[in-house]
Formats: C-alpha cells, structure tokens, sequence
C-alpha cells in the first residue's frame, strides 16, 4: 500500500490546487507555502463542485458547495471502491458539461484524486497514458506514483473492477 505514512520521502506539492483541463482541477488537504511550512488546503467557494477521497475535519467545502465524498485508500481498491471512483469521474464530467469548475482531492492530490480525474479524462476521449503525462505535467511528477492506480487505469476501470471482484 503507497501512503504518505510510507513514504515520507514523498514531497507536499507547492500548490493547494492545480487546474488539470479547463475546469477540472486536482488537490489536496496541506501544501507546502512560500514559508517552506506545511499549509492547510482549504476549500471555500472557488469551487462549484468537491470530490473528496479523504475527508479531514476544516478543509471545506464552504455552504452550498456540492461536496461528493467517497473515501478510499491509497492502495489496492475493491469492486464496490472502484465503482464509486468511476461514479466520481462521471458526476465530474457532467459538472464539466454543464460549465461548474469541480476540484478532486486526497491527501496530497496525487494518487486517490489524480485516479478519479484520469478517469474523467478517458471518460472524454484521453488514453490512460495521455492523461497519466497530463496530470504529471499540470500537477506534480509525483501524481499518480501509486504504480497500482497507473495499472488501474491502463487496464480500465471497468475491467479492473470485474477482476477485483472476481478475486473476491
């Protein structure tokens, strides 16, 4: 299993948030800040939409912010988990279609998030690998380092999901 616990040689990405397409952004809960100090990502209402993958207390959304919460861990998914990240990924995408900026975020916005907005950017056109360099590129070389959910989606998730349960 890949979580910040073990790998703390995993750096805080420089930003809160990172605009990944038009509309689509992808973060975490804590940031490094100009200080060099960890920072609390706090969500007001930048966004229309939050999709959170780790729920911690006084990170937001704001009132009237549509918040989706589906957590899951930053390692080996099961079939009911992968079917909410594939349901995360569409209500992103309708949200998108309809002009709403959504933001996705864990812990880091690396690897739980960076595997709902890949698949929101397959669900519109993208390979897995295309969108795996996007994310990389818009958001940090450590996005999606979590070599499980990079595999995840190279396979789909929809035949990830009917291997996993079929491991069950």
């Amino acid at each position: 299993m890949h979580t910040r616990r073990n790998q703390p040689d995993v750096p805080a990405p420089d930003s809160p948030w990172n605009e990944i397409a038009p509309g689509l952004w992808m973060g975490g809960h804590e940031f490094r800040g100009r200080s060099g100090q960890l920072e609390p990502a706090v969500v007001r209402q930048e966004f229309d939409l939050v999709q959170t993958l780790l729920r911690l207390p006084g990170h937001g959304p704001g009132p009237g912010v549509e918040h989706h919460v589906w957590p899951i861990p930053d390692g080996p998914l099961d079939g009911t988990q992968l079917l909410g990240v594939m349901r995360l990924a569409e209500a992103a995408c309708e949200a998108l279609d309809d002009d709403r900026k959504v933001l996705v975020r864990c812990h880091h916005g690396y690897n739980r998030s960076g595997l709902v907005v890949a698949h929101a950017l397959m669900r519109r056109g993208s390979s897995a690998d295309a969108a795996i360099r996007l994310i990389r590129a818009r958001r940090s070389s450590w996005a999606l380092h979590n070599e499980l959910f990079a595999d995840y989606l190279r396979a789909g998730l929809t035949t990830a999901r009917l291997l996993e349960e079929l491991a069950e």
